[in-house]
């Protein structure tokens, strides 16, 4: 299956390069980097592509003796975020500029499939004077790409940075400085839990798509903006005792961001607070608040999180810059019982992420020191924490790139 993806993929790009010049309406390029990560840590972590993308530390675990088996530190070496990506831009359409990408890597799916050829990015895109409409899979709205981490960790500053990729069909209009941007997305890589694991069917199963309104103001040097996201999940068709069910959890989550540049300094800000958010790679979910005995029938409440971070960086060829973020589990105003959520033994997190990057021609040579900190408690009924120690993890990691 991985040689038949990457054979397609590489056909797709042959046939482009063929109408790019015949057509000659028809232009593409090839575009990408290769690139390996030399990663330490100094505990155990839950994360995934054997440690690749890091969340934050594991919690102690003790053996017989009383030591912590977790406290034992993890080396690797990996290239798998290596990837390629095709950009098409094609004649006028609907009197608007079409244009197309396709990107891909070699993350994987999953933990069992890593190495193997995913897709990323996969939209096409028209482009009136003022307005664009985009359809394809892109980037999940609450993921600002004019306002994110500049940091060398693949984890891009999760799990204090929504994080996603989703179908979608996105609309944007702008208004001079300022725009506003209306999206409808479903989901595929990056799907919700629930009763028969993580999967993208209790939000297909819903009918209706994830929501998202945004506005962004843009000036020469300063942007800043808001947005609004809404989502509405099924977790379940039938209940345990063979009962079918129509009953949704539905939340609600918001963010805003700003970024001031000038020259090779910027800084950038971004918060989020909202429910069932666990898609987007962060701490929270949802949980069951009332089940009937005798049907079965669950209903089910958001579990609410907040974070917030920010990036400073400066230089061009030789940059220099810190990443810091904060989380924090928020729960629920109900008492709950089973949930489907990530951290709910986590009342807050922090990282601190200091970096340095070289810039030579197409080559690149990063190094980042990444101290996250893990505060494990008790969680009540309402999925509250308190009582709570932190684990902190040390990350020493070393990338080489060379983009083509």
């Amino acid at each position: 299956m991985k040689k038949i993806n990457l054979i397609s993929f590489v056909i797709m790009m042959i046939v482009s390069s063929l109408f790019a010049q015949e057509g000659k309406k028809i232009s593409f390029s090839l575009s990408g980097y290769v690139k390996t990560d030399i990663i330490y840590d100094s505990r155990q972590t839950v994360s995934v592509r054997e440690g690749h993308l890091l969340l934050f530390p594991e919690n102690k675990l003790f053996d017989e003796n009383n030591k912590d088996i977790n406290a034992q530190p993890n080396f690797n070496i990996l290239s798998i975020q290596s990837r390629v990506k095709g950009t098409i831009t094609g004649p006028d359409a609907l009197g608007a500029s079409t244009s197309g990408v396709m990107e891909a890597e070699f993350f994987g799916h999953t933990n069992a499939d890593i190495n193997g050829f995913r897709l990323r990015l996969a939209f096409v895109k028209l482009q009136w004077e003022n307005t664009s409409l985009l359809a394809g899979q892109y980037w999940h709205p609450m993921f600002v790409t004019e306002v994110f981490a500049n940091v060398v960790s693949f984890n891009t500053g999760i799990p204090f940075q929504p994080f996603s990729r989703n179908p979608q069909v996105r609309l944007k209009h702008n208004f001079g400085l300022l725009s506003l941007a209306a999206t409808a997305y479903t989901q595929r890589d990056f799907s919700s839990p629930g009763p028969s694991g993580t999967s993208s069917s209790y939000l297909r199963n819903a009918v209706i798509p994830g929501l998202h309104l945004q506005t962004m103001f843009e000036f020469p040097n300063l942007l800043f903006g808001f947005g609004a996201d809404y989502k509405t999940l099924r977790p379940r068709l039938v209940t345990e005792e063979n009962i079918a069910t129509d009953e949704t959890i539905s939340s609600f989550a918001g963010i805003i961001f700003g970024k001031y540049h000038q020259n090779d300094f910027s800084i950038k800000v971004h918060g989020t607070y909202g429910g069932n958010l666990n898609d987007l790679l962060m701490i929270g979910g949802y949980a069951v608040y009332e089940k009937d005995p005798i049907t079965g029938i669950e209903k089910y409440t958001p579990l609410n999180m907040l974070s917030f971070w920010t990036d400073i960086a400066y230089g061009k060829k030789t940059e220099v810059g810190l990443f810091a973020g904060f989380a924090s589990n928020k729960g629920s105003d109900k008492e709950i019982s089973t949930s489907y959520s990530r951290g709910l033994n986590i009342e807050y997190l922090y990282r601190i992420s200091p970096r340095v990057i070289f810039n030579i021609d197409q080559f690149r040579i990063a190094g980042e020191v990444e101290y996250t900190v893990a505060a494990y408690g008790i969680s009540d009924a309402k999925g509250k924490v308190s009582n709570s120690q932190e684990v902190g993890n040390l990350r020493i990691l070393t990338a080489v790139y060379l983009f083509f």
